[in-house]
């Protein structure tokens, strides 16, 4: 399995509409993320704060400047340490990432699905509730 690469995959692929946020995220966005705060909506994430539209796309995710103007666009994420827990515990299966497009599964991966496995269970343990 590749390291993460930043291509945004995931995060454009579940940033819209498919991401939630913990009732306790969204009341510590309130007290101490107002600025996160003010794009939740009914205890939904992502609307527009102005007119209330929601985004189809989460606001937070940025393509990071480019060394070359050749270089793919890498995304980073602007709330990294305070996002929703939906994206903290992503990837949680290989087949997963596969269905997705990750351009972290390499043909290894696939012809040992069980390793892989493995392997991501080990690179996400700190990002995963330990009942996972």
């Amino acid at each position: 399995m590749k390291d993460c690469n930043q291509c945004g995959k995931c995060c454009i692929k579940y940033g819209d509409g498919d991401l939630s946020a913990t009732q306790d995220e969204i009341n510590l966005w309130e007290i101490f993320n107002p600025d996160i705060f003010e794009y939740v909506k009914h205890n939904e994430i992502w609307f527009d704060p102005q007119s209330g539209i929601k985004l189809n796309r989460c606001p937070f995710l940025n393509i990071a400047a480019k060394k070359s103007p050749n270089e793919a666009d890498k995304y980073t994420c602007s709330i990294y340490l305070d996002r929703p827990e939906d994206c903290r515990h992503y990837p949680s299966l290989i087949s997963e990432m596969v269905r997705d497009g990750c351009e972290m599964v390499e043909i290894t991966d696939l012809q040992q699905p069980k390793k892989a496995q493995a392997k991501l269970d080990i690179l996400m343990q700190d990002s995963r509730p330990s009942h996972f």
